[in-house]
């Protein structure tokens, strides 16, 4: 005889495969997302890399032939070095790598350290007033910086420091990105390892250097290279304190030549691309460590 399923076992049937059928559309709908995603992204990274191969394909044509326009660059087939060798070969260009090193350097150095340090009094430490002076910092951020440098050149230039490298790195030290940064960083740790390290009779330096900087490598190492590349770039300050060509950094140095080179378009962009290679190389190299020490802040979104 043949045998008929009961009601109950069809709705069981329905019933299992009901969530088979819902994992298998939403794994489609991911897959379609993600395919999306993909190329959005690409598109956009065509965009954005658009501007840097046209400075690249211009730097290796003539001036001459850039001198002419677009139309002469695109269809140019013989690539030269002459931009870049007489760049390179001129002198000048170390002495900016060097000076922009320097400061880059010592800067982001002095940055972690003083910045680490005042977000762990504000973060871990308990005093009266702690909230209010977070807030008079924070409100630091909302002062342009451009704005401040007339008081910057005038106390630096009556303390002596013009045409220094100190001119450049002091006013850069007192960063309230780093310190917001560390600060959320050092909140999200947790307390009781504080706590031990105060049983067992540490001191808050002992804590601060012993306890909480090695749980902050991601952060360090993330602001230190931001750092680093955003006085790398800084073009307003140094131009303002340094007037010995000697000292000029990066910037300073490739605006002198732009302006100096008028039509020699090959050779501006060429200076372009030696100004930022390194940066790039750095970011390629520590790409990680910035996405981990961002990520880490809690500033990821």
């Amino acid at each position: 005889m043949a045998t008929t399923d009961a009601p109950g076992s069809r709705r069981s049937g329905i019933s299992a495969a009901a969530p088979a059928r819902t994992a298998k559309v939403s794994a489609n709908g991911g897959k379609n997302f993600n395919r999306i995603t993909a190329v959005v992204l690409a598109v956009f990274a065509v965009i954005w890399l658009i501007p840097s191969l046209w400075a690249i394909k211009t730097s290796f044509t003539d001036n001459a032939v850039s001198a002419l326009g677009t139309q002469a660059i695109l269809k140019d087939v013989n690539p030269t070095l002459a931009s870049y060798a007489s760049l390179l070969g001129g002198g000048d260009l170390w002495n900016w790598y060097l000076a922009s090193f320097i400061t880059s350097t010592l800067s982001a150095a002095l940055v972690v350290v003083f910045a680490s340090m005042a977000a762990f009094a504000i973060s871990r430490m308990r005093f009266r007033g702690r909230n209010v002076v977070f807030v008079l910092l924070l409100a630091g951020i909302m002062v342009p910086a451009d704005v401040l440098i007339i008081p910057i050149f005038q106390l630096l230039n009556s303390v002596g420091l013009l045409n220094t490298y100190w001119a450049v790195i002091f006013p850069q030290v007192s960063s309230v990105i780093a310190l917001f940064v560390f600060k959320q960083f050092f909140d999200g740790l947790p307390k009781e390892l504080e706590e031990a390290a105060r049983l067992d009779g540490a001191s808050n330096w002992r804590i601060y250097r012993s306890v909480i900087m090695p749980l902050s490598r991601p952060v360090l190492s993330a602001m230190a290279i931001v750092t680093f590349v955003g006085v790398w770039n800084n073009l307003i300050l140094p131009l303002y304190v340094l007037s010995n060509p000697d000292l000029m950094t990066i910037p300073v140095g490739l605006a002198t030549v732009q302006g100096s080179f008028g039509q020699r378009f090959s050779d501006i962009q060429a200076s372009t691309i030696l100004g930022a290679l390194p940066l790039v190389v750095l970011f390629l190299v520590f790409q990680r460590r910035i996405v981990e020490g961002v990520a880490g802040t809690g500033l990821k979104g």
